[in-house]
Parts: structure tokens; C-alpha cells; sequence
């Protein structure tokens, strides 16, 4: 397991727990989102505006990217269940949205607002130890959260493959 260290973005210390109600109103966990890999956790502002809308049908674009990198894609808003299900099925969402509608896992996150009022667009890659490994913001390229997931994801699969052989 990596070394833990205190740093202002988070990368390299454990990820916050948490348990927020899926859009079927399943109570969810950070623990059980793990069990299956690593996770690509991304907090956006409000289901069914322009920027959320492209970024999370860019997620599900991608999404066998995705599997095939063998991580889990989970989406996080204010929103409640109710809107991430009606979200969710108008846009053939094939994953996860939890919603946080007290901002409490936002700000344990760390994901601060834009320009004070906009909610932060932030996505988090977290290892199956629960460890953030990469951090990343761009409120005004929503798009641009996809390339980067899959990125580190690949170089933390390059990693996993040169300590095992």
C-alpha cells in the first residue's frame, strides 16, 4: 500500500468513506464500490444542465472503456435519487449517480465551489486500497474528465502489471 501523505489535493491519502442513496434508492457505500476495482468517483453541479449532460453521456460513451480498465464509474450531485433516476434513464446512463444532498461528501472531498456559486466538477480515481491516486478539475470541460480517467487509469493498470511481473 502506498505511503500516506498529507497533501492539499488529496492524492495519495485514503479516500473518505461515505454512504449516499443510489438513484433506486439503494444505500451505497465507498467500501462496496470497491470491492470490484478501482473507481472513478466524479462530482457535477446538476443533473440535465448542458455541461453535466455532456459529461456524463461521455462517461456512458465510453463506458466499456471503462470496464474493459476494470474500474467502476459513479456520479455525484445534490440532485436526489429521483432526479439521477429520471437523469439516468433519459440518457441511458449505464452506471452509478448517489446523491449528496447535503454537499457532506463534497466537502469531505474537498470539491469547492466555482466562482463561489457553481458546484465544482471534480473527479477522483481511487485504487481498490481506497487511495486517491489522481485528482482532477475542469468545471468548463466536462468532456475533458473522461480522457483524463482513462488515462490514469492505464498507468495505473502499466503500474499494477510492472510490480506483479
Amino acid at each position: 500500500m502506498p505511503e500516506q501523505t498529507t497533501n492539499t489535493n488529496g492524492v495519495g491519502n485514503r479516500a473518505p468513506e461515505f454512504t449516499l442513496t443510489d438513484q433506486n434508492d439503494n444505500q451505497v457505500t465507498l467500501a462496496s464500490l470497491l470491492e470490484q476495482g478501482p473507481l472513478v468517483l466524479y462530482f457535477y453541479p446538476k443533473d440535465e444542465s448542458a455541461g453535466c449532460t455532456a459529461e456524463a453521456c461521455g462517461f456512458r460513451d465510453s463506458f466499456e472503456d471503462f470496464v474493459a480498465a476494470g474500474a467502476r464509474v459513479v456520479g455525484v450531485s445534490a440532485d436526489s435519487p429521483a432526479s439521477h433516476r429520471n437523469f439516468a434513464a433519459h440518457h441511458r446512463l449505464p452506471f452509478t449517480l448517489l446523491s449528496d444532498r447535503g454537499n457532506r461528501v463534497r466537502r469531505a472531498y474537498g470539491v469547492t465551489a466555482t466562482f463561489g456559486i457553481i458546484p465544482g466538477r471534480e473527479t477522483f480515481i481511487i485504487d481498490r486500497q481506497g487511495v486517491i491516486r489522481h485528482r482532477f478539475s475542469a468545471q468548463m470541460q466536462p468532456l475533458k474528465h473522461i480522457a483524463e480517467s482513462l488515462r490514469i487509469l492505464a498507468e495505473l493498470k502499466d503500474e499494477s502489471s510492472a510490480t506483479t511481473a
